[in-house]
């Protein structure tokens, strides 16, 4: 037997602040997400990651590798997930560095429910190119 939750689309969250890390995988599931907690990006490059029906969410400011950093070895990987990095004051280098690595930038604080909206907008954009 299936178990329901397998089908619900999958966030690959990634963030070294616990109490946020915690709050943002309460938040989405409360939303209709699967959700996979990773506290560095060295964590999240020793999982086994799925090709598809998921979206990464990462923290920029990471210890050790950074959440572009990560993204662009999973990119070398040929790893497709559409990715959010979510960050404060993004310069114009990380946005341009973000958009050659096809992220999107969720600028902190995260209000209201743009990360959400975000997710979604990726999620669909994904099924619709697949």
């Amino acid at each position: 037997m299936t178990d329901k939750s397998d089908t619900l689309p999958l966030v690959i969250l990634v963030d070294d602040d616990a109490a946020l890390r915690t709050a943002l995988q309460f938040s989405l599931e409360l939303d209709g997400f699967r959700v996979r907690a990773f506290e560095t990006g060295e964590d999240l490059l020793k999982a086994a990651l799925p090709r598809s029906h998921g979206c990464l969410v990462l923290d920029q400011h990471l210890p050790g590798l950074s959440g572009l950093e990560a993204l662009s070895i999973l990119r070398g990987r040929d790893n497709p997930l559409p990715a959010l990095l979510i960050t404060s004051h993004p310069g114009p280098g990380l946005r341009e560095a973000a958009t050659k690595a096809k992220a999107t930038i969720v600028e902190k604080p995260l209000m209201g429910d743009a990360l959400v909206g975000c997710i979604w907008s990726l999620l669909r954009a994904a099924d619709a190119g697949a």
